[in-house]
């Protein structure tokens, strides 16, 4: 349909009609006969009870697609414009091919890996009639604490903009014109803005940073997930220097529409426009109806604010008229670009027909496998434990052990009876006789499940008592040459709603690791979690430790093949992982201070430190060990004075000097020494991944362009200024194996 034709068909609608293309609601409004509808979900929602179902603009969350045919067939008959309905979904990771978490695949620094993942979960969704994600989530978290890390690309803004845009690419494509192709759908990136830095890490609350914070580290990856096409924006549901996100103008209209040139739709989060009357913004619903039209909100999601409101907020008032005119055409444009006037159904019924050969394909468990084995992280390998011989007798003990619900908690089409989890992973290496497996503890307390209510029900039904669990464990263990520890939070434990004031390994599971520990075993601890944990207590008492996060459907398999040798690790933190609570906020790229903590100057008392604990994390952004050893050398830099439109350009050498084949990702970070704001001790510019053979050696390049030492200064002006700037290389934030500095001199400024 072309533009003219879109806009004949917007003139069309009556008020009544228009307001309805902004609604989301669920799929029970449209099952069974008008009266349950009005003694049900409308009468649930609070619709007012002459609203016309069958105006309404798009579905929440109907996955199954006879279901969606079904729905969508109903529903153009009884239509009288007919035009086809959204159907939106949370598809976070993984439609029924789960890939590991976000923050895992963050951790992989594969972002060729990362679209695949994104391409197969559009692929699957296409498949079963989904037209939109609810992804990618690109907010920047500093904070462990929240439970929303697992669904984070980390705590720095080149890898949330690396991963904004390979989301992006992978679910729509790279198509320029703005029509989205079949087997894609369209993407919506979340949640704008800011919404990964609440206040002590507790979820839906306040967020207090200034604007050049905002600005420097938090805005970029909606700006490339923007700049990649994203159809679809999601408001955040917390306040933003006491505006909250969903009612707010500056951050939506001038921010997002005009600044960061996003012209798709603008949708809230779930119930987020009626909760601007719980923030006390809102006087009443109609209060909240205008303040949203008028920030920009297009889509109401899931409540009845904008179908009993706006009707009188937009009565005559010719302003508020032209904004829901605006409004709806970027829903009618949105469905226009899936093509949905053209095919409602977008292939679903010729899919149908016929089986849906890509749902848990062969081939997207293949990625799903590989992208698993690259977002492992090794943070510890003491004595070269791992990997293991296939002949060493193991005992595998722990919750995790034998245990499907490894998916995280946003995989909400995943099913854990196709997951392949770790004790399974191990029986495709090893003979049965050399392994034991035995749960050995419960997951969490009994205090702790019973807090986490209808979530925990599957842990609330454990009976077992815990001294028989753990003298299994011992038994086990007594026989065993290592202990494989499969420890974690439970998936309930984190996720949307999930925060923790003490991100530790539950209690129940840190008594079985101190006995086990007292056996004088090699163990090995595998860590199952949807954010860094503190294992500082941890650390000492076993070997080494593997960061699993939730791997997904293939994850017990790529866990087996990083312990059994078949992959050298080569995750590297996308999050720093503490050593205390007390340090949290933590991140790598912090802001020197006027009295820095330097190790010359001892335990002097006034200098930025505490004297209880060490500045340093247990594990900085960037590290990961490998099985394997890498050696660096600086080769050539091009020169050590660049003028604006030129580059310097450095090359070095990394060898792999140990005994196996690894991947190695080198990491470059820039430290802007004076400048008209105070600058962070380094800040990551740019990586190479790279394979080297045991043995090889590679040449790495680098080049350095005016863009990386751009900032925004005093007056929230993005640009660059002369100076001295120092290059860090290393393997980590803090694993630095070669620096130099060059001087960035404006030509007009040199002359």
């Amino acid at each position: 349909m072309d533009n003219n034709t879109l806009l004949k068909k917007l003139d069309s609608l009556s008020i009544e009609e228009k307001i309805g293309q902004l609604i989301q609601l669920t799929g029970d409004f449209f099952e069974g006969d008008i009266d349950t509808v009005v003694t049900g979900p409308l009468k649930k929602l609070g619709l007012n009870v002459g609203y016309n179902i069958y105006n309404t603009g798009s579905i929440l969350n109907i996955t199954n697609p006879e279901k969606i045919i079904q729905l969508q067939t109903d529903y153009l008959e009884k239509s009288i414009h007919k035009i086809p309905l959204l159907f939106m979904a949370d598809i976070i990771y993984g439609y029924r091919t789960i890939f590991p978490i976000p923050i895992a695949q963050a951790c992989s620094w594969n972002y060729e890996g990362i679209e695949h993942a994104g391409s197969i979960a559009a692929q699957e969704c296409y498949d079963e009639g989904v037209h939109v994600t609810f992804s990618p989530m690109v907010d920047i978290v500093r904070d462990p604490r929240w439970g929303r890390v697992m669904e984070s690309p980390g705590e720095d803004t080149l890898l949330a903009k690396k991963y904004a845009e390979s989301m992006v690419q992978g679910i729509q494509g790279r198509n320029l014109e703005g029509i989205i192709p079949a087997n894609k759908i369209a993407a919506c990136v979340k949640h704008f803005a800011a919404y990964g830095a609440p206040v002590a890490g507790r979820e839906y609350n306040a967020v207090d940073m200034s604007e050049h914070t905002l600005r420097e580290y938090y805005l970029p990856g909606y700006q490339a997930a923007i700049e990649a096409g994203a159809k679809l924006v999601m408001t955040a549901f917390n306040t933003l220097n006491g505006v909250p996100a969903t009612g707010n103008e500056w951050l939506n209209r001038d921010v997002l529409r005009r600044e960061m040139n996003f012209n798709g739709v603008l949708i809230s989060d779930y119930a987020a426009i009626e909760e601007l009357i719980m923030h006390g913004y809102a006087e009443d619903e109609a209060s909240a109806a205008r303040i949203s039209l008028l920030a920009g909100v297009d889509v109401d999601m899931k409540t009845a604010i904008y179908a009993n409101q706006l009707e009188k907020v937009v009565s005559d008032n010719e302003h508020m008229l032209e904004l829901l005119n605006e409004a709806v055409y970027r829903v009618l444009k949105l469905k226009n670009d899936l093509g949905l006037f053209e095919d409602p159904f977008r292939g679903l019924q010729e899919t149908v027909q016929r089986s849906r050969n890509s749902i848990l394909s062969d081939e997207h468990k293949k990625a799903a496998l590989s992208l698993a084995e690259e977002s492992v992280v090794l943070l510890k390998n003491e004595n070269q434990l791992l990997p293991l011989s296939k002949h060493t007798k193991v005992a595998l003990i722990g919750p995790y052990a034998d245990e499907n619900s490894t998916l995280g908690m946003w995989a909400i089409k995943g099913d854990e009876a196709d997951t392949v989890n770790l004790k399974m992973g191990l029986l495709k290496h090893v003979d049965p006789d050399n392994l034991s497996v035995c749960k050995g503890a419960h997951m969490l307390p009994a205090n702790a499940r019973e807090a986490l209510g209808k979530y925990a029900d599957k842990l609330a039904a454990e009976t077992v008592d815990e001294e028989a669990l753990l003298h299994e464990a011992i038994r086990n263990a007594n026989e065993a040459d290592v202990i494989v520890l499969a420890l974690g939070e439970s998936i309930y434990q984190s996720g949307e709603g999930g925060s923790r004031t003490n991100p530790t390994l539950p209690k129940p599971q840190m008594k079985l690791l101190h006995e086990l520990s007292l056996l004088g075993k090699k163990m090995v601890l595998i860590v199952y979690s949807g954010r860094p944990l503190i294992l500082t207590e941890v650390a000492g008492k076993v070997d080494a430790i593997v960061q699993a996060w939730y791997p997904g459907t293939m994850g017990g398999e790529a866990l087996a093949n990083i312990l059994y040798g078949e992959i050298n690790p080569s995750g590297k933190l996308a999050m720093t992982f503490p050593r205390s609570v007390g340090q949290i906020p933590i991140s790598y790229n912090e802001l020197n201070t006027g009295r820095p903590n330097l190790k010359e100057n001892g335990s002097y008392r006034f200098a930025s430190r505490y004297i209880d604990e060490v500045n340093e994390p247990l594990y900085p952004f960037g590290y990961g060990k490998s099985y394997t050893s890498f050696e660096y050398s600086l080769l050539t830099i091009s020169q050590k004075e660049m003028k604006k439109n030129e580059s310097v350009d450095i090359c070095i050498s990394v060898t792999n000097t140990g005994i196996y084949d690894g991947k190695e990702t080198i990491q470059l970070y820039i430290r802007d020494k004076f400048a008209s704001v105070a600058r962070p001790v380094k800040e990551l510019k740019d990586f190479k991944k790279v394979f080297l053979q045991s043995g090889e050696t590679q040449n790495v390049e680098f080049s350095i362009h005016e863009e990386m030492l751009k900032f925004y200064d005093r007056e929230m002006q993005y640009k660059s200024e002369p100076g001295e700037f120092d290059i860090y290389i290393g393997s980590s934030s803090q694993e630095i194996l070669l620096s130099f500095s060059f001087v960035f001199l404006p030509e007009d400024e040199h002359e």
